[in-house]
């Protein structure tokens, strides 16, 4: 195929083809109903043509009669063909190679163009030449192709459109779209191929009144990446403001937010600020309508915020499926950098062909430290914080009105304590801050700059306080934006990287001789590690294998007794990080929280970081109250680490109270959005690393429960976040912890219990990109980039339908023939709705969850059959027995803990089953032992014998352990060895436990059962 066009009436589509021929194609039941072949249509053809026309490149149907198609060929043969007679009524021949047809609205004339750039007027009614000579819009010298083209009637002169036909020396690279009326001209300039356009007229609607002028009024570009629609009633030809189809990568996104309900005030301030960017776009309203739309109104307004690779930020309406631009925001202005959209947009250039650049889509960036990395909005404050490539952190405020301001810089040294790191990437941008005039919108008031200026990889806000927190790959830095003072700094870098960092750079004066004994001992070291983590993974694998044989000896009471419960699921090796990774020292996550850090008895505000290496640093702080706030000082204050073995990046980290709530943002409660946290209960903190989730009590930060991701299937949590859930009909709600693996599984976890109550295959784990995109909403939906040029939106949640596209398109009575009957019977049989088929899902009630929770390692609650949720690191023989150091304690006791619970008792629960009363005469004495016939009281003797051997193993088991341990005291050990001794003084001997058992006999008529 290498053409298609439709006819006048559009009721037939001419396909041309490589071959010559042309199908036709009924457009109502999209069916063939004919072929021109190219035998018939070159019969008249002079002989140069009948060799080979080469393929059909346009097919264009008469305006005025129907019948009368143009069929162009590759080598510049044009035929009249006569769809009524069946044969072809005349042939134009040209030497140039044919690109294009286009009729003129009466019918009589028309217009080829070709491969050097010109196009020539023909007549209909006489073949022998053309009507008037070639023109080159853009000549004498070489152009290119012009690949389509247009001739449309106007009330006072005609108008051609046509792509292409640039000079080919100095503008061959672009892609153009020309407009000529006249004297008017214009030169629609592109960054993306043009794939196809199309003017739109009012002679082609309904409502046109003449039939000899086209009256065009709006011209369709469709660009490879983006769409681009021009007014062509307005005197400039400006360009419309799209309200769909907006091109989301106009640069290149490199991070996302989403912001669910906000508020109505904001909402205005940030609409009003984009219709004032809008003043050079059209004011007439968009010209394609059709269709019915019948989606409910949003219940609430919902942005998505992207960062782009030029610095801009751009805010997008999210309420339902139909992403549209409201507003954007540059920080170029901010480091001098101008910005080219906001200057002149839509201008033209000052040289012939007077180009203008149309469209969005610039994939060239002026500098690319400008990008942004981190976006932070609090929509209750209208406060936004945009972090860079370059180690800029930027606060705005929204304002109504512009104005002009000067701007704090605040350089901040996250190495000032490490005086021999050399940074080698790229400078720091360098800042503006006097005398700048800013519109209205999100206005800077500070200026935060890191040093050494690396990309920012965490950040995080708290409006309330008035603080944010920036990480790097070096460390991190807390802002106090209300004083525009730092507060504090942490280097997160290894000693050991700090030390190569700083030898890398030899200097002239070291030796070679102790390069070479540096390196040399460097590799000694590197070699005796690996050696130690072998010997490491061969000593689990070998305790791993001894667990595994010894498991036989008590599975079949196990078994018996579990009645078909669940089993722990198989673990596999996991091989621990180095310590020494030079990754493990990025920031990869920041969380504010008011929670008990030091005692039990008093909460305050502190800050928690966890970086790529599983290390976690909890900092108290101390804000000043409001009406002291810019006369005191915050401090802050190292009051807790926690280090995790398998030293798996932290994704993210949350504070629940003893409601099994997530602590609220800032402002939420003073707003009503959220009830006041549980301050009387005790709090928890669930860590989410890459390979497990993991809860931990507060303050002391015991080990509560567990779930294992990466040991169970291998995968590994790209993505988390704290959304909540709310049942449609009342006003239930709960928190969970939403998650995207690597392999594309969306998980739902409960915050209470850690257990999995949905998975779900959503995304292909080839899809990094898209993996690597997805933003989390607070109520269960997700975005993701399907392709850098759209956003895919999924849903966890059942209750919010607003992003559900529902739409309809009216058609006229006619349009659509009848449908057939075993359709019919068909969609009768489905109940007229199409069958879709859905992902697999595996969905775990909430109600499933144990009623008891976990009460630290003293907790005598039975653990249920997935203990994989409770921190068992000593049974399983976890590497996963995580340090905790408390700086700060209550008797300032320095000590480090190691927490492991130990599984010592477990209950067997049998269900009574009662068995009802038979008819007299059929009753009959049945010996009954202990609630079972004669005939098991052997089998009774054997599972004692076995529950004696199984019990006695254990004992030993954990007394081995014990001794390993030197976190037990040796109270905890008398007590488990007394709790299991005292289970077992029956069972020392199967003949006394066969008298005590099994020889108090029953006779009774009716059988019974007892416990």
């Amino acid at each position: 195929m290498s053409t298609c066009s439709l006819s006048t009436d559009s009721s037939t589509l001419y396909v041309g083809t490589e071959s010559g021929n042309v199908h036709l194609i009924d457009t109502k039941t999209l069916t063939e109903t004919g072929v021109i072949n190219m035998d018939v249509i070159i019969q008249n053809v002079p002989d140069d043509f009948k060799v080979s026309p080469g393929a059909v490149e346009a097919v264009a149907s008469s305006p005025v009669n129907n019948d009368k198609v143009l069929i162009g060929f590759n080598r510049g043969l044009i035929t009249l063909w006569d769809a009524k007679e069946g044969a072809a009524e005349s042939s134009f021949n040209s030497s140039l190679q044919l690109e294009s047809l286009t009729w003129h609205r009466n019918g009589e004339e028309f217009v080829s163009a070709h491969n050097d750039g010109s196009y020539i007027v023909w007549s209909a009614n006489d073949s022998s030449a053309p009507k008037e000579p070639s023109v080159s819009p853009y000549g004498p010298f070489p152009c290119k192709a012009i690949n389509k083209l247009q001739w449309k009637m106007t009330k006072n002169e005609p108008m051609i459109v046509f792509s292409g036909g640039m000079p080919r020396a100095s503008y061959g690279d672009r892609h153009t779209v020309s407009i000529m009326q006249g004297d008017s001209h214009v030169v629609a300039d592109l960054t993306s191929r043009v794939v196809d356009f199309l003017v739109v007229s009012k002679a082609d609607e309904k409502d046109a009144v003449e039939t000899e002028r086209d009256d065009p009024h709006a011209l369709i570009i469709l660009a490879e990446e983006e769409l681009v629609v021009l007014d062509l009633e307005t005197e400039s030809w400006p360009t419309f403001r799209l309200p769909y189809l907006n091109s989301v990568h106009s640069s290149a996104i490199t991070c996302a937010q989403h912001v669910s309900n906000v508020p109505e005030q904001l909402w205005q301030k940030i609409a009003d600020a984009g219709k004032s960017q809008n003043k050079s776009f059209s004011k007439r309203d968009w010209p394609i309508n059709g269709g019915k739309n019948l989606a409910t109104s949003p219940v609430t307004k919902d942005l998505l915020l992207t960062g782009h690779e030029d610095g801009t930020v751009r805010f997008w309406f999210a309420s339902t499926s139909n992403l549209h631009l409201m507003y954007k925001l540059s920080t170029c202005p901010v480091f001098g950098i101008p910005d080219h959209a906001v200057e002149s947009p839509g201008a033209e250039e000052e040289e012939w062909p007077p180009f203008r650049k149309v469209g969005t889509f610039d994939p060239y960036t002026d500098d690319p430290r400008l990008a942004i990395q981190k976006l932070a909005l609090c929509a209750l404050s209208e406060t936004l914080v945009a972090a860079g490539s370059a180690g800029q952190v930027l606060i705005f405020n929204m304002e109504r009105q512009e104005r002009e301001q000067d701007l704090k810089e605040v350089k901040v040294n996250i190495m000032s304590e490490h005086e021999g790191f050399i940074w080698k990437g790229h400078k720091a941008l360098s800042c503006r801050i006097d005398g700048l005039k800013y519109a209205a919108g999100f206005q800077p008031t500070c200026i935060m700059q890191l040093d050494p200026p690396a990309a920012c990889t965490a950040l995080v806000l708290h409006s309330e306080w008035q603080l944010v927190a920036a990480g790097t790959g070096q460390g991190f830095a807390l802002l106090d934006y209300a004083q525009k003072k730092e507060v504090a700094t942490r280097c997160t870098l290894n000693p050991n990287d700090l030390t190569g960092t700083s030898d890398t750079a030899m200097s002239r004066r070291k030796s070679l001789k102790k390069s070479l004994r540096e390196s040399f001992r460097r590799l000694r070291r590197r070699r005796s590690e690996k050696k130690q983590r072998d010997d490491r993974v061969k000593k689990d694998d070998k305790a791993d294998t001894q667990h595994i044989e010894e498991t036989p000896a008590g599975g079949t009471e196990g078994a018996a007794v579990s009645g078909g419960g669940d089993c722990k699921p198989e673990e596999r090796q996991v091989e621990a990080r180095s310590a020494d990774d030079s990754m493990a020292s990025m920031v990869r996550s920041l969380y504010f929280a008011d929670t008990f850090i030091i005692n039990g008895g008093s909460h305050n505000p502190s800050l928690w970081v966890g970086t790529n290496g599983g290390h976690i640093f909890v900092y108290s702080l101390t804000v000043p109250a409001s009406d002291k706030r810019t006369e005191d000082y915050v401090q802050c204050l190292l009051a807790k680490e926690i280090k995790l073995k398998h030293r798996a990046p932290v994704l993210s980290m949350a504070v629940i109270d003893g409601k099994n709530t997530v602590l609220p943002d800032a402002f939420e409660v003073i707003n009503e959005r959220a009830k006041a946290p549980d301050m009387d209960g005790q709090h928890s903190v669930i860590i989410c690393s890459e390979e497990q989730l993991k809860t931990f009590s507060l303050p002391a930060l015991k080990p509560r429960w567990k779930t294992k991701i990466t040991t169970i299937d291998g995968a590994r949590l790209r993505k988390i976040s704290f959304v909540t859930f709310r049942r449609e009909g009342d006003n239930y709600s709960e928190f969970d912890v939403a998650c995207l693996t690597n392999t594309g599984d969306l998980r739902v976890y409960s915050v209470s219990t850690l257990r999995r109550q949905l998975s779900s295959q959503s995304l292909r784990k080839e899809d990094i990109n898209g993996i690597s995109s997805f933003v989390f909403t607070k109520d269960g939906h997700g975005f993701y980039l399907q392709s850098p040029s759209e956003f895919c939106r999924v849903t966890l949640s059942t209750t919010t339908s607003s992003a559900t596209p529902r739409c309809e398109l009216e058609l006229a009575e006619g349009l659509r023939p009848p449908p057939d009957s075993r359709q019919h019977e068909s969609s009768a049989a489905t109940g007229g709705a199409p069958v879709v088929r859905q992902p697999t899902v595996e969905v775990t009630p909430a109600s499933e969850e144990p009623s008891q929770e976990a009460q630290g390692d003293t907790d005598g609650n039975t653990p249920s059959a997935d203990d994989s949720r409770m921190d068992s690191s000593e049974i399983s023989a976890d590497i996963t027995v995580d340090s905790v150091r408390d700086v700060i304690a209550e008797g300032d006791n320095n000590t480090i803990l190691t927490s492991v619970r130990t599984v010592t008792r477990t209950t067997t629960n049998t269900v009574s089953e009662t068995v009802g009363s038979a008819p007299h005469d059929a009753q009959h004495p049945i010996t009954v032992l202990n609630g079972l016939p004669e005939e098991f009281a052997d089998g009774v003797t054997d599972i004692l014998r076995d529950t004696q051997h199984e019990v006695t193993t254990r004992i030993s088991e954990f007394t081995t352990r014990t001794t390993e341990k030197s976190t037990h005291t040796d109270e905890e050990v008398k007590k488990h060895l007394s709790d299991l001794q005292a289970t077992t003084t029956d069972n020392e001997d199967p003949t006394l436990l066969k008298q005590k058992y099994v020889n108090p006999t029953t006779t009774a008529g009716t059988p019974t059962a007892t416990n």
